[in-house]
């Protein structure tokens, strides 16, 4: 049997000390300058996503992209309820938007048509538009501020390319999806003079979105535009 010398004691009590320590207190790991800039790069950063891809990618996937709602709206046939069956909606979305991962139905748009009506009241602001071309049952309203929805993420989700695989995670993922909408109230809505509107022709591109996750029957009494190009004429 080996004989256990003082210094093998001394050193495994100084071990088990350290350790003790280390559990109780913690250590700080102090980065130098190079790793705390490249830490600082990693972290993801919105607003310089959204520069990056506004007026080179994003503004031109609509321009280019963007259907004529009118002829989307037509084929959409609303029971006398106003709403429509989700395998027809699947169809139209099929054709002319996509259907994301969670079942939401997403078109970039374009149409022009009249204000006819303002709501100002609340921070969500709508503008109802008598759409050129299209004399059927659903209503158009356009988010006008000075507030967009928080979960209204249509523009980010229309376009196809910007998916949650481009990212670390949701929370990158939303954070995108919210900087294209404050972009929009900053740069597209908050120009708008809300007391004239009415009665004005209005040019716009943008993006809806119809939800039905678990549903049989959709409601579509109503579309709900986040414009990113808005034009007013007389």
């Amino acid at each position: 049997m080996k004989r256990i010398t003082p210094f093998k004691i001394v050193f495994w009590l100084a071990v088990l000390v350290f350790l003790g320590l280390i559990g109780r207190y913690g250590f700080t790991v102090v980065k130098s300058a190079d790793e705390e800039k490249i830490a600082q790069s990693l972290v993801f950063n919105p607003a310089a996503y959204v520069d990056g891809i506004w007026a080179d990618k994003l503004i031109p996937t609509y321009d280019q992209k963007a259907v004529d709602l009118a002829k989307i709206l037509t084929e959409m046939q609303p029971d006398a309820d106003g709403t429509a069956s989700k395998d027809n909606l699947i169809t139209i979305a099929r054709k002319y938007g996509l259907i994301t991962v969670g079942e939401s139905h997403v078109y970039m748009v374009k149409g022009v048509g009249k204000v006819v009506s303002v709501n100002a009241g609340t921070s969500v602001g709508t503008a109802e538009v008598a759409l050129d071309g299209y004399s059927g049952p659903i209503k158009v309203f356009l988010y006008i501020g000075t507030r967009i929805p928080s979960d209204d993420t249509s523009v980010r989700d229309a376009v196809g390319y910007i998916t949650l695989g481009n990212f670390k995670d949701q929370t990158e993922y939303g954070k995108a999806g919210s900087e294209i909408n404050q972009r929009i109230l900053t740069q597209v809505l908050d120009p708008l003079d809300r007391n004239t509107l009415v009665g004005k022709t209005i040019t716009f591109t943008g993006a809806f979105s119809i939800r039905t996750f678990n549903l049989i029957k959709i409601n579509i009494q109503k579309i709900n535009i986040i414009p990113v190009q808005v034009k007013l004429g007389e």
